[in-house]
């Protein structure tokens, strides 16, 4: 079977026409074959003759699943190159991405056929794109063939460009929403990176900001699979998921109440908290997947770092027994455990029994936490000031001293 190449003076258009109705009609026997792809012909050169780019397209297209079980990968990649080129002829954008969304939903109808080959040729119609929206557009035709092709290795690198799609993109919120969450998804399902796919959530939930009571709802589920999440992952110590009203909304809720009130202890209290609600809700972490033992080490990590935050910095052996509800053989272990999690750096003074912290990761990070970096920053920058200023001076007194001393000489 040969490759659609243009090797006489018939437009690519037609000879794919022409290509792809002898293919569909070949069965039907030489005298009927004949007549329709005259009869195919016809109409596209009509089509091309009028400017009618989308009826051409249109045409072409008539014969994709039929093509797809029938032509070679390589013959199919040619024929859609040309299909997808057609999109550069309108001056119209508007038509532009009619013919975006007619190309793209029919390479999107039947994902488990040659999945692959189909992402290939929509990536190919998405570099053909000018508007930005269309290009959207086609970007997610293509994460949902990917999904429902089991294809998604496909399209997971591009996240990494996602701040430059956006920033291309310019979305609107609702579009927002729709791409951060079928990210999430893919991630999840491709288990390629828990802190990927969290990140991607949060960007989601995000987009809630100040909205009404009933907009806030429809995102609850995902507030709560948020949580749980962070509350799941051994290497994610730091969130301010509380502080966002679509989570926020839990606080009141018969069904998930219990499930932002934990959240609140891990962000916000210590290991002795945590130990009174498992008592009174017994059945809860289970229900949610949770384990207790790993919400105990997680909890006695945040619980050593909180003891941290006091103006001296030093945490005494005993406070950090007490407070961890372990064996005073077991406070260095988990100095140790919290360093390795890059929670805090820190001595250990075995002497005097004390951990003296230099520096220590907030648990939460939110509006108080950027004014107290606001000032950390506003008192550095002062202190650069008089650092310059004094150095300014020391140099301006250098220089009238070796004036005077050079009149001197004279």
């Amino acid at each position: 079977m040969a490759t659609v190449v243009p090797t006489s003076e018939e437009d690519p258009a037609l000879s794919v026409v022409r290509y792809t109705a002898e293919l569909s009609w070949g069965d039907a026997g030489p005298e009927v074959a004949e007549g329709q792809v005259s009869r195919l012909l016809a109409e596209a050169g009509e089509c091309m003759i009028q400017n009618r780019w989308l009826d051409l397209a249109s045409l072409m297209l008539t014969s994709a699943d039929v093509i797809f079980s029938k032509a070679s990968d390589k013959d199919l990649e040619c024929i859609y190159i040309v299909v997808c080129n057609l999109v550069k002829k309108p001056e119209s954008l508007d038509q532009v991405h009619e013919m975006a969304e007619l190309i793209a939903t029919k390479f999107t109808q039947q994902p488990n056929n040659k999945p692959t080959l189909r992402l290939k040729i929509l990536f190919n119609l998405y570099n053909l794109l000018e508007n930005p929206y269309s290009r959207f557009f086609v970007y997610m035709k293509a994460l949902n063939l990917a999904v429902s092709g089991n294809a998604t290795e496909h399209v997971v690198p591009s996240f990494k460009k996602m701040d430059s799609f956006l920033r291309e993109w310019n979305l609107g919120v609702k579009d927002q929403r729709n791409l951060f969450l079928t990210v999430t998804n893919i991630l999840k399902e491709t288990k390629s990176s828990a802190k990927d796919s969290f990140k991607f959530l949060i960007k989601y939930l995000a987009t809630f900001s100040g909205e009404d009571a009933s907009t806030l709802n429809e995102a609850k589920e995902e507030a709560v699979r948020a949580i749980i999440e962070f509350l799941k992952a051994p290497d994610m110590f730091q969130s301010d998921l509380h502080d966002m009203p679509v989570v926020a909304q839990l606080e009141n809720d018969p069904k998930y109440s219990l499930v932002y009130q934990l959240l609140k202890i891990f962000v916000t209290q210590r290991l002795d908290a945590y130990l009174d609600f498992h008592a009174k809700n017994p059945t809860f972490l289970t229900s949610y997947g949770l384990v207790h033992e790993d919400c105990v080490t997680k909890m006695r990590l945040l619980s050593l770092v909180d003891l941290s935050t006091n103006e001296s910095g030093r945490a005494p052996y005993s406070l950090i027994k007490e407070t961890l509800k372990i064996e005073g053989n077991e406070v260095e272990l988990w100095v140790v455990k919290a360093i390795t999690a890059k929670l805090m750096d820190c001595r250990i003074d075995q002497m005097n029994q004390v951990v003296i912290v230099s520096r220590y990761t907030e648990r939460d990070f939110g509006h108080q936490q950027w004014q107290a970096l606001r000032s950390k920053l506003g008192a550095w920058r002062g202190h650069i000031s008089n650092v310059i200023t004094t150095i300014q001076a020391n140099k301006i007194t250098e220089d009238g001293t070796q004036a005077m001393q050079g009149l001197a000489i004279r």
